[in-house]
Parts: C-alpha cells; sequence; structure tokens
C-alpha cells in the first residue's frame, strides 16, 4: 500500500492513483468523524461496512442509469473509481426534519416535510461548510446553470432509489449528503455520483422503533455505531443473515 502514490486523504477515505489512466483507488478508513472533525474515534470495521454498503448503492445505481463514479470493488476496504473532478458542493436532500433544518427552523424532528428539499453546502471546512444558494453557487463558478439543473436531476432520481431501496428494508431514509463530479470522456463531459453514499451520509431510522442507523450514533454519542451499520448491511442483502459482527469486523457476504 505504502508503493502507491497516494492523491489525496480525507477524513474517511483515501485515493490512490488507480491501475489505468482516468482511475483512482478509493480506500475507506475506520475513522469516525463529526462536526468538521473536531471530533474523532477510530472505530474498527467501519470502513469495511461503508465499502460494501456503498458498492451495494452505486451498483444498484449504475444498473437503474443514475451514472455514478464507481466501476466496480477491488477488496473489502478498496473500490475502483473513474477520476472525475469533483464539484465543490455538498448536496443534501431531506425528506424528514432532522439535524440543522430541525434547529435552523424550529421543526420537531422527525416531522415529515411536504416534499423532499434540496440544500446546498459549499465544500469548505475552514468555513464550516456553509449553505449555500443556486446564485451563490453561478456567481462564483462552482456550478454552471444547466449543471446544477443535472445535479437537482440526479439527486431526485437518488433519493427516489434510496427511499425505495430502504424502504424495503424497513428503514426509513430522513436525509442523505451526495457529492457530484465531472467525468470527462473525450470531448464530452458529465455530470456523476461521486464520493460515496453509505451510513456515514445518510439518516437512516428503523421504520418500527425510530432507532436511529447512521452517523448520528457516533455524533450523539449513543454508542453501537458498528452493530447498527451492521444490520444496515444485512437487511440490505450484503450480510450473512446469521452473521455478526466479530472484534475483526463481519464477515460478509462475498
Amino acid at each position: 500500500m505504502n508503493r502507491r502514490r497516494r492523491i489525496y486523504e480525507g477524513k474517511a477515505k483515501v485515493l490512490y492513483e488507480g491501475p489505468e489512466p482516468g482511475t483512482l483507488i478509493q480506500h475507506f478508513k475506520d475513522d469516525a468523524t463529526a462536526f468538521n472533525a473536531k471530533k474523532h474515534e477510530v472505530i474498527d470495521g467501519k470502513g469495511v461496512l461503508n465499502n460494501r454498503i456503498c458498492e451495494h448503492i452505486f451498483s444498484n445505481l449504475n444498473d437503474i442509469g443514475v451514472p455514478t463514479h464507481f466501476i466496480r470493488r477491488l477488496n473489502m476496504r478498496e473500490q475502483l473509481i473513474r477520476e472525475v473532478e469533483i464539484i465543490p458542493l455538498e448536496v443534501v436532500v431531506r425528506n424528514v426534519a432532522a439535524g440543522s433544518l430541525a434547529t435552523r427552523l424550529g421543526l420537531e424532528e422527525g416531522t415529515q416535510l411536504p416534499r423532499s428539499i434540496i440544500e446546498f453546502y459549499y465544500k469548505n471546512d475552514a468555513l464550516n461548510d456553509p449553505m449555500v444558494s443556486e446564485e451563490h453557487i453561478t456567481a462564483f463558478g462552482w456550478a454552471t446553470p444547466q449543471e446544477i439543473d443535472d445535479i437537482m436531476a440526479l439527486a431526485i432520481r437518488v433519493n427516489d432509489f434510496l427511499s425505495g431501496l430502504f424502504l424495503g428494508a424497513g428503514i426509513r431514509l430522513v436525509d442523505f449528503k451526495m457529492e457530484c463530479g465531472r467525468l470527462w470522456e473525450g470531448e464530452m463531459m458529465r455530470i456523476v455520483v461521486a464520493d460515496e453514499i453509505s451510513p456515514d451520509s445518510c439518516r437512516l431510522w428503523d421504520i418500527k422503533s425510530k432507532d436511529k442507523m447512521d452517523k448520528d450514533r457516533f455524533r450523539r454519542d449513543l454508542g453501537g455505531l458498528i452493530e447498527a451499520y451492521t444490520e444496515v448491511a444485512r437487511r440490505l442483502g450484503i450480510l450473512g443473515e446469521n452473521e455478526k459482527a466479530g472484534p475483526a469486523g463481519p464477515r460478509l457476504v462475498q
């Protein structure tokens, strides 16, 4: 691993040079962070679960015609991805009032929103990822009006897919964050879903008990993060029905 050229390291992932031009290897770390890394802990097995859950989601998105940067999983912690030009925006799709939306607007957590709401946040840790409008995005050249339209269309399709996927697993998709990038193919460019979609980037509640099955377990000191992520993987059919996460991490269905 040390011989590979490291391209970028973030809070939860490392990007290495890929085996072919235009590809990268995305490595999922066990680091759990919150509040722009002000809170940090290493949780054994988290990266393995996020890699497999993300693979499952991105493979299915590719299959239904929603383009992503994902090519294939390489091993338990890594996946081969297409190199894209990341657009410096976090795209948040909200279905239920929770987190900062509930705080900002004085809504009771768990309130079903009248319709799904799409928000944009400028990716800048030093500024705590401020919320921005389409006017900001176009004025500062982060994306063009057409690219914003493409991003919103992708966000709606991803939300529809994820809502159904998790509903079938007895899980309510409260909200999720995604990122997009520009994929260049010769002279042609298209917007694709990038980064990851996993319990790190979604709010997932058990439909019956309303138990949190996402990174809020770490943010709010609820404990049981690996158990929650393992249960998500089990319900999605990634983890064997009778398998449990052990000290070395869960044994996952190949």
